[in-house]
């Protein structure tokens, strides 16, 4: 098998927009280098608009897609976990349905693990935009080396998970993904941690990552901040964070979930994103 067969990892459910799920894909298939095994997660029943779009793409390229329906909406961990162990490589880039990869995105992934086969998984920068990708709304700067991410990942996420592309062995064997309400990968990425994976970032943009008002009040709120202090209180437990990473996560999570919506926004803008709008490496 070719050093450069990827396969790509997708999961959409029915309230996403066709045609962003449309480009999402398209940005895919145009890579520089092209996956050959796409998997397509249908998490639930679809709308008719959204199952003709995926309906299309298995008729125009009946030997790379392999679209698993599931009946009924399991969320994204569980989702992607069939997903992982249907991929057919063991290199999988993961996507998310309504996000657009710059067409060199998997090249230079692949290019990064082919010189270093220590690395288990490889990210990028990330623009945030709303609506058309002119209209940018935040550059997110993440940490470049393994050590640097690690002492990140103590404090915050240090991975736009749509720009990720990982070793199928490691997610396996750390225990594949789970449910964990819009933790499913920050857990994820600990648990590679604990098993010793190392990591990069690339410090150029690959992915831009659409986000709308919905993006901050997903992160606000009782749902989401019983989910995350769970999610902290079991790091704290597994001994991954310190007592004072556990207080202070802890803290400001409770903080910023419960703020107004529109104050939230201007705390994520302002104080959770590095470098400006218009930075882009």
């Amino acid at each position: 098998m070719s050093p450069n067969n990827y396969s790509v990892l997708m999961s959409v459910y029915y309230k996403e927009n066709p045609d962003w799920l449309k480009e999402s894909i398209e940005s895919m298939l145009k890579q520089t280098i092209r996956t050959n095994d796409f998997v397509l997660i249908q998490d639930g029943k679809l709308t008719k608009e959204l199952e003709d779009v995926v309906l299309e793409y298995e008729k125009k390229y009946p030997d790379i897609f392999n679209v698993v329906r599931l009946e009924e909406n399991v969320g994204l961990g569980p989702a992607l976990a069939k997903g992982i162990n249907i991929c057919k490589n063991e290199i999988i880039a993961r996507m998310d349905s309504d996000d657009i990869a710059v067409p060199k995105r998997c090249e230079e992934e692949l290019k990064i693990m082919s010189k270093d086969n220590s690395i288990d998984m490889v990210g990028s920068n990330i623009i945030e935009f709303i609506d058309d990708i002119d209209n940018i709304q935040a550059f997110r700067k993440l940490p470049e080396e393994d050590e640097e991410i690690k002492k990140y990942m103590r404090r915050r996420n240090p991975f736009g998970h749509p720009s990720v592309m990982f070793k199928k062995s490691k997610v396996i064997e750390a225990g594949n993904y789970r449910s964990y309400y819009l933790c499913e990968d920050y857990d994820m990425w600990i648990r590679m941690a604990q098993k010793n994976a190392k990591f990069y970032n690339i410090q150029d943009v690959l992915v831009y990552m659409r986000i709308s008002e919905d993006f901050y009040k997903r992160r606000g709120g009782v749902k989401y901040l019983k989910s995350i202090l769970k999610f902290k209180k079991e790091q704290y437990k597994n001994g991954f964070y310190s007592l004072k990473d556990y207080i202070v996560t802890s803290g400001t999570s409770s903080v910023v979930c419960l703020m107004p919506n529109k104050v939230r926004e201007i705390f994520y803008k302002k104080l959770l994103r590095k470098g400006n709008k218009n930075e882009q490496k």
